[in-house]
């Protein structure tokens, strides 16, 4: 399986992805105030949401290269 195959199953699959969860989350962690030996850790969750059209896009784009990709 050549480079191009791979790279459009990638963009199928998080297309995919993308459209069926319409987003994801992590978690950041930071570190505010630190007085000696005692820290204080903030773990913050961040929130991205993906448009419908971005995983749509995504999608075609995978076919496209999926099939320009299988003519060489």
């Amino acid at each position: 399986m050549n480079g191009s195959k791979l790279i459009a199953i990638a963009l199928l699959v998080s297309g995919v992805l993308a459209v069926a969860y319409g987003g994801f989350s992590y978690t950041e962690e930071h570190t505010p105030v630190k007085v000696g030996p005692v820290e204080l850790s903030v773990e913050e969750r961040k929130d991205v949401n993906v448009p419908l059209w971005a995983g749509l896009a995504i999608i075609v784009a995978g076919g496209l290269v999926f099939a320009l990709g299988s003519r060489r």
